[in-house]
């Protein structure tokens, strides 16, 4: 059971999904802090959302910075509850175009960096024996998707790591899920599906509730799985996607 007043981290809170999941979260009475690299994009947000967000500026993949922006939040605010690895980056190019040193850049921004910053959250939750770390993956670690190679291993390990990161914390009271939006309407999401007609009609029929999702939706489910109304659920990857994964 979190404490009276429950404090949630949420890395790329500025914008997209994380932007949705720290509405969801300060409106849930948490105190919501968000973690970005742009400071202007974070003052906005909090502008938007309210007094009880708290912005934080890192790089996360200057990985050596990462213990001390968590001994800062701690600081701050004395714990944390929820922590919430949302911020990634995206690279779509065919295979045999993508250079090594491209494709580092996406492991380590969107694999290496949640890993850091959940083993420094977690040696503070293993302390108090409870929490909740809430990873953010991908359709694209369950599909086979073209011209998204790195994204796709990346996502792939991010669910992977759930599960053992799930075996190893859940029994010091600290549970590690997963969430796989489908296909979500973002700005940057609509406007790569609406420039490509097929490709979102392809989306569209192959997804039973007939739509895209919205942040919204993927916001309730991190609220919920956050929650000590899921005390009993752990290492699960849970879809958000309409039902695309089962679709034909």
């Amino acid at each position: 059971m979190y404490s009276a007043q429950a404090v949630a981290v949420i890395t790329g809170g500025a914008s997209g999904l994380g932007l949705a999941m720290a509405k969801r979260f300060a409106a849930g009475g948490y105190t919501t802090i968000i973690v970005g690299r742009n400071a202007e994009r974070l003052a906005k947000a909090k502008e938007e959302i309210g007094k009880q967000v708290f912005t934080y500026v890192c790089d996360l993949t200057q990985f050596e910075a990462i213990p001390g922006l968590v001994n800062t939040i701690l600081a701050d605010h004395g714990h944390v509850d929820v922590l919430i690895n949302n911020a990634g980056i995206h690279l779509k190019k065919p295979m045999q175009e993508i250079e090594h040193t491209e494709f580092l850049r996406v492991i380590e921004t969107n694999l290496v960096a949640p890993f850091v910053l959940s083993r420094e959250v977690a040696r503070h939750m293993l302390s108090r024996h409870q929490g909740h770390i809430l990873h953010i993956s991908s359709m694209a670690a369950q599909y086979g998707i073209p011209q998204v190679m790195a994204y796709t291993a990346a996502k792939a390990g991010i669910e992977g790591m759930t599960r053992a990161m799930a075996v190893e914390l859940s029994p010091h009271g600290i549970r590690v899920n997963c969430i796989a939006p489908g296909f979500i309407e973002t700005d940057m999401s609509s406007g790569a599906l609406d420039n490509d007609p097929e490709r979102k009609a392809r989306v569209l029929s192959r997804t039973p509730m007939g739509k895209l999702g919205c942040p919204s939706d993927v916001a309730e489910a991190a609220f919920f799985l956050s929650s000590p109304a899921a005390r009993y659920i752990t290492g699960e990857i849970l879809r958000v996607d309409g039902g695309n994964a089962i679709g034909f």
